[in-house]
Formats: structure tokens, C-alpha cells, sequence
């Protein structure tokens, strides 16, 4: 069973309260449903639930089949539904929750992160008064008060791919953005660990891309609401403390999902010749990377199985092949630009 991250951290202690009339948040609330993706999170659902009005309404799609005994959990709590996710990976599990979703908006919350009714509160408003707007998604902090790399980012090209492989940062040079706290940035999709989206317009776009078992869906949706001509919005003055990677799987497993869906994202929208000297130039970034930790005697094992990933398209979960099935299954619909 996962544990929640500390909860009176520095980060918690310094983030940004948008309102602070919950009365207000109450009521703009009650136009949302909160979607989680749970895997053994029940001790990550249960702090959520108690950071949380009972009026706030929750769906949770449990991807681990009940083992930790969350539903009992979930079925104890007004205003919340339990839907059992079937083990097929955050997007379809998503997308579970939100398309059966009948409030007017979703807003998708990972278990490990921490958002009080005030933020989720600032995100819901945020969408619903922005037409123009795909999403509003929150600035993750780490624990120690620090943005998180990957909040959002742009579009993965030869340059930017390139960029990130030398370690060579800054807004719109590589695919992952790394704010400043309090900075704005204009991006083209953002995490989805804290992210709202108007229920009509996540079913015009066919929700998230299940070619993804999990990761780069949100990059992916992005891309979507792009063509449709809306905007993702990286809001930098809603803060949510996020435990990243502790929300039920081994971290080399999801390191590795991590590896095969970019080289799957890449294979998804790119042309042949581009998308293998992406894939290869963040092949050899990341093995110079690893060499780089063991000569220092750090931790390269992540990095080793990201390569991995990227190398084979294959990952597991449960010893069971998760990604080249799916992309068999689904992505070989979709068509490069």
C-alpha cells in the first residue's frame, strides 16, 4: 500500500490559496466531478477524502481490482462513485470516469497530489469562463516547494528532443517545461496530474488517446485541443503539492512506461524519418546520462529503464505486456501529419 507524502511540508505550508470563501468553492464545485485513477492508492485516496467536503463530488476507477479494499472506502462517502478501471492503464481508466462523467466539467486529479478545494475551485472557474481554453491545468510543486519538471510543454521536435538530450533547458527549447514559481508560460499541453476540462469538449476530442497505456496521453490531448484550435493553460498562480512516482507502481516499471510512450508518441504523429532520430537521440541522451550517475555513484537505474522502454516498445505490469498490445490494438489508427 502506498503512503501520502508528508503533509505539512514547506511546499504546502508556501502554495497559493486562489479563493478564500469556500462557500464559493463549494458552489462553483458543484458544476465538477473530480476523476481519480487509482492503483493500491487507497491511502492517497483516503488523505484526498479527508481534504475534501463531502458535497465535492469524486468518481474513482480503481485500476488494482479492489486489493487494498478501496471500495469500501469509496462506498462510504456521499457524492462519490466507484468504477473499477479493469487494470488498462490511465488513460482508459480516465476516461471511464470522465465520459460517464454528467457534470459540466472533469477535473483529473493523480491520488499522490494534494489540491484543496480552493485550487481545484480556481481551476474549475478558470475553464468554465475561458472559450477559448482546452484545458486549466495547476503548477505541481514538489515537496520541497520546487515547480516540478514536466507541468507542461511543448510539441517533442528534432531541436527540442536534441535540447533536453545535452541538458540545455529554457522555455521552448526542449519538451518539458520547468517554470519558476509564479512564472507564466505559454505551452502546449500540460500534466494532467491536476487538470480541468469542460465535459462537452473532452467528448468532441474522444477524451484522452488510449494508444497510451500511461504517459503522453496528456501530451497527446494536448495536441488534439491544438487542432481544434484551443488553448492548454499552465495556470501559475494555482499551486498543488504532487509526490510524484509514489502512487502504487515500482518506479523502473513506470520509467520504463515512460520510455515507450514517447517512442510510441513519436511513432503515433511524426513522420518515419523524424521521429527515429528523436527516438535515437533520446536514446543516447539518456545512456550518457546513466553513465554519467555511475561514475558519480548515483542512481542510473531509472534512466536505464527508460532506455529500455524506448528500445523495445514493450513494458509490463504485473508480468504482463501492456504497451505493444495496446499500440497494436489502437494506435494503428491514427495517421502522422
Amino acid at each position: 500500500m502506498s503512503h501520502p507524502p508528508p503533509e505539512a511540508s514547506r511546499a504546502e505550508r508556501t502554495r497559493t490559496e486562489p479563493s478564500a470563501d469556500r462557500t464559493d468553492d463549494l458552489a462553483t464545485l458543484t458544476a465538477a466531478e473530480l476523476v481519480l485513477v487509482a492503483y493500491r492508492s487507497r491511502g492517497h485516496v483516503e488523505t484526498l477524502f479527508a481534504l475534501w467536503p463531502d458535497e465535492l463530488p469524486v468518481v474513482v476507477v480503481d485500476n488494482s481490482g479492489d486489493v487494498d479494499g478501496l471500495r469500501s472506502v469509496v462506498e462510504a462517502r456521499p457524492h462519490t462513485r466507484y468504477v473499477d478501471g479493469g487494470g488498462q492503464g490511465f488513460a482508459r481508466a480516465a476516461n471511464l470516469g470522465a465520459l460517464s462523467s454528467t457534470a459540466e466539467v472533469v477535473v483529473f486529479v493523480n491520488p499522490d497530489c494534494r489540491p484543496t478545494p480552493a485550487a481545484l475551485a480556481a481551476l474549475v472557474r478558470g475553464v468554465l469562463e475561458d472559450e477559448g481554453a482546452l484545458s486549466h491545468a495547476a503548477t505541481m510543486l514538489g515537496t520541497d516547494g520546487e515547480v516540478e519538471s514536466g507541468v507542461g510543454g511543448w510539441e517533442p521536435t528534432v531541436r527540442r528532443v536534441a535540447a533536453y538530450a545535452v541538458g540545455r533547458g529554457g522555455p521552448g527549447r526542449t519538451f518539458f517545461a520547468s517554470p519558476r514559481r509564479g512564472e507564466h508560460l505559454e505551452v502546449d499541453w500540460t500534466t494532467g496530474a491536476c487538470m480541468a476540462v469542460r465535459s462537452a469538449t473532452f467528448r468532441a476530442l474522444g477524451g484522452f488517446d488510449e494508444t497510451f497505456y500511461v504517459y503522453c496521453e496528456d501530451v497527446a490531448f494536448g495536441r488534439a485541443g491544438r487542432r481544434a484550435g484551443l488553448r492548454s493553460v499552465l495556470r501559475e498562480d494555482v499551486t498543488v503539492v504532487h509526490g510524484s512516482g509514489s502512487s502504487g507502481a515500482p518506479s523502473a516499471e513506470m520509467m520504463r512506461l515512460r520510455g515507450v510512450s514517447f517512442a510510441n508518441y513519436l511513432r503515433r504523429f511524426d513522420r518515419p524519418l523524424p521521429a527515429a532520430v528523436m527516438r535515437a537521440t533520446m536514446i543516447a541522451g539518456s545512456l550518457l546520462r546513466a553513465a554519467a550517475n555511475a561514475v558519480r555513484r548515483r542512481p542510473f537505474g531509472g534512466e536505464l529503464a527508460f532506455v529500455r522502454g524506448l528500445v523495445t516498445r514493450t513494458a509490463y505490469v504485473g508480468g504482463r505486456e501492456v504497451a505493444a498490445v495496446r499500440y497494436a490494438e489502437v494506435g494503428t489508427r491514427g495517421l502522422a501529419d
